[in-house]
């Protein structure tokens, strides 16, 4: 069945590729990872982009942890982020996830050469056209510099180019400009913690989160109360996450991510270089974010 629009409903937790301790991809711990945010009530799952450490990896080692995930997603759809620079790689990319099992893919603007926004709509037709799976666009302007206009998602929206876009962005306005335009013909997703609550009550499907790896069901919680137009008590809820996001993302994502992962339960092995562990400030401070939570767990 092909992947639409409303099937990108709810969270799609964007998860870590764990690696063993000789380096190598820990296939076992990922189907693990799989398996636990699929039993908590996600609806899909997000290998491989920046959370999955894309540029670490090699064009086989993507394709096989699409593979692995698909293998015990149970029908559940698997969305692999594509992270390349050129047209080229991209496709290439995502002809190997399509081949691997993938529902759709989840590709990154354009970057380092950017080309303006009628490149964007150019980029994004040529690239559905190629791969021939469900695309989602990937916009992260704090990284990539590229932000997509309003226009250029209804537009690409429209003509079927894309079915559903990740927004990791605190562009607000432009986020409720976005809506307004495209958001029946759709699906726009949070790519943001601190606003997922908010990008919900205007009108998001759902969410890619990283932090969900290990909070999935609080996520969930988050957004049914956000989508039965209870924004005060999802904030509520969502705040309660807030030390955790904090520490997180104190150093580049996943290598807080991962450490805190590891306290918790879930293996997730070590990051790849360039990522290095996290600083022994950032670790003790995860460490004390982990106690407090896992208390307040316990009492609860």
């Amino acid at each position: 069945m092909t992947l639409t629009q409303d099937d990108l409903t709810g969270l799609f937790t964007a998860i870590v590729t764990p690696f063993a301790e000789d380096g190598s991809v820990d296939f076992e711990a990922l189907k693990s990872l799989v398996r636990f945010q699929l039993r908590s009530g996600a609806t899909g799952i997000v290998p491989i982009g920046g959370t999955g450490e894309y540029p670490a990896l090699s064009r086989a080692e993507r394709a096989d942890v699409v593979r692995a995930c698909v293998e015990v997603a149970d029908g559940a759809p698997v969305l692999p982020g594509v992270l390349a620079t050129g047209f080229k790689d991209a496709v290439e990319a995502a002809l190997d996830f399509r081949k691997a099992g993938a529902s759709g893919v989840m590709a990154v603007t354009p970057y380092y050469a950017a080309g303006p926004q009628d490149g964007m709509v150019a980029y994004f037709r040529a690239f559905r056209q190629e791969v021939g799976i469900p695309v989602l666009a990937y916009e992260i302007p704090r990284r990539t510099g590229v932000a997509l206009k309003a226009e250029t998602i209804a537009t690409l929206a429209e003509d079927g180019s894309i079915i559903g876009m990740k927004c990791s962005s605190y562009d607000v306005p432009e986020f409720i400009k976005a809506m307004k335009f495209a958001g029946g013909k759709m699906a726009m997703l949070s790519g943001e913690e601190p606003l997922f609550a908010t990008h919900v009550a205007l009108g998001a499907q759902g969410g890619v989160l990283a932090s969900a790896s290990v909070y999935p069901r609080i996520w969930i919680d988050v957004f049914n109360l956000a989508r039965a137009g209870k924004l005060d008590a999802a904030i509520r809820l969502q705040q309660k996450l807030d030390p955790v996001i904090d520490t997180i993302y104190r150093e580049t994502n996943p290598g807080p991510l991962k450490y805190y992962m590891n306290l918790a339960g879930l293996r997730a092995g070590q990051v790849r270089l360039p990522l290095t562990s996290p600083s022994s400030e950032t670790r003790k401070a995860l460490e004390e974010v982990h106690s407090a939570m896992r208390d307040m767990e316990e009492a609860a």
